[in-house]
């Protein structure tokens, strides 16, 4: 995908499988079944996919998928996990390894999000990048309360601590990206814009986590606070929508991106997402 100066590519994150109920919280399964697929187990497909964003002079990731041998058997099982992260085969389609990637933006540090940033000794993934992580997500993450702790892994910190940089509100670690802190399904969850050339997109990790969940009220049970949720989806959809964004996503096992129509229920443009076999894992 195109946008102005940015190519943006998906890599391969790995791929959870999670119960639709938990996934569209209070939303009758009559309702949501209609819009995303489901198995026999009542469980919806669900991708760990980083984005990647290359620029003449800088090369970017967005969250880090689920890692590879970090999950237990157990893990794997309660995930539904189909496929592990293979993030290095992944880069190098494109020519690139995981030493060439400069930055690391993360919209938070939920385990399907974060496992991916270490190896099982806690070396970083991206040993040469900046990482970029909202200040009350990290201090959550470090210290989390007897909700959280269930999906923020002490296994999951690492040396990349040696190059973090944490913000508050607003970040804008490259031009044309800016980070902005929301909270709702975490503490201090972040979206992510970018903006080149005139076009524009939005990842709003998992205040929209797939295309189906654009109705405001349609909140996923794992969201910490999702009242907040539903405010930053009513104040920044419509915003996005009517400016004519594309929609990224990190889970949406159909799009990469879409665009919606002005009532925010239809699509009007779609980019559908890129499928890694297994012997891609």
């Amino acid at each position: 995908m195109k946008l102005g100066k940015f190519q943006i590519d998906v890599l391969n994150g790995g791929d959870v499988q999670m119960d639709g109920g938990a996934i569209f919280g209070v939303v009758p399964k009559p309702l949501w079944s209609k819009r995303y697929p489901f198995n026999e187990k009542n469980q919806v497909p669900l991708t760990t996919h980083p984005l990647l964003i290359r620029t003449d002079d800088c090369r970017i990731v967005i969250d880090a998928g689920i890692g590879k041998d970090r999950l237990t058997d157990k893990q794997k099982r309660n995930y539904g996990v189909g496929q592990e992260g293979a993030i290095e085969s992944s880069l190098a389609k494109f020519g690139l390894t995981v030493e060439d990637i400069d930055m690391v933006l993360m919209t938070h540090m939920h385990f399907d999000h974060a496992t991916g940033l270490v190896d099982e000794a806690g070396h970083a993934t991206f040993p040469n990048a900046r990482h970029y992580i909202q200040q009350d997500e990290w201090h959550e993450f470090v210290s989390p309360n007897i909700r959280s702790k269930a999906t923020y892994w002490p296994a999951n910190r690492g040396d990349y601590e040696k190059r973090m940089i944490l913000f508050e509100k607003t970040c804008t670690p490259y031009p044309g990206i800016t980070m902005h802190h929301t909270g709702g399904h975490s503490f201090g969850h972040a979206v992510i814009e970018l903006e080149s050339e005139g076009e524009k997109a939005v990842h709003m990790a998992d205040i929209l986590c797939t295309a189906a969940h654009a109705n405001p009220l349609w909140v996923s049970a794992y969201d910490d606070y999702p009242m907040q949720s539903i405010r930053a989806k009513e104040r920044l959809t419509q915003k996005y929508i009517l400016d004519d964004y594309w929609f990224l996503f990190y889970h949406d096992v159909n799009y990469l991106a879409v665009k919606f129509d002005t009532d925010g229920k239809s699509l009007k443009e779609t980019i559908e997402r890129p499928k890694f076999g297994e012997e891609e894992a």
